[in-house]
């Protein structure tokens, strides 16, 4: 895969990953339906913390397989954590802002 499809994958798929929690009533997409009538605010955002780790992995998977991995401080996970919020504002608009509820 070239450096820009795998920069691609890693958008796309922080993308996807960071509405996921947001758009469904699943835990982690798979698992069983939430008891409640809906998931929790705090369950969707600790769906959404392990979402960015899993895609923070895929994305190093990607880098290490393209050459040497740059060494990061605490500057790169804050703006990559705000992007991966930034990312999600469209399904936490779809679930607290524009669905009617009952």
């Amino acid at each position: 895969m070239s450096l820009t499809g795998s920069v691609w994958l890693v958008i796309v798929a922080a993308f996807i990953a960071a509405n996921l929690p947001f758009v469904n009533h699943r835990w982690l997409a798979v698992g069983p339906v939430a008891a409640a009538p809906r998931k929790p605010l705090v369950g969707r955002l600790a769906e959404l913390i392990l979402l960015y780790f899993l895609v923070g992995g895929l994305a190093l998977l990607l880098e290490r397989r393209a050459g040497q991995i740059a060494p990061q401080s605490w500057e790169f996970y804050a703006i990559t954590g705000t992007l991966f919020l930034t990312l999600a504002f469209p399904g936490f608009v779809y679930r607290y802002l524009l669905r009617r509820h009952g």
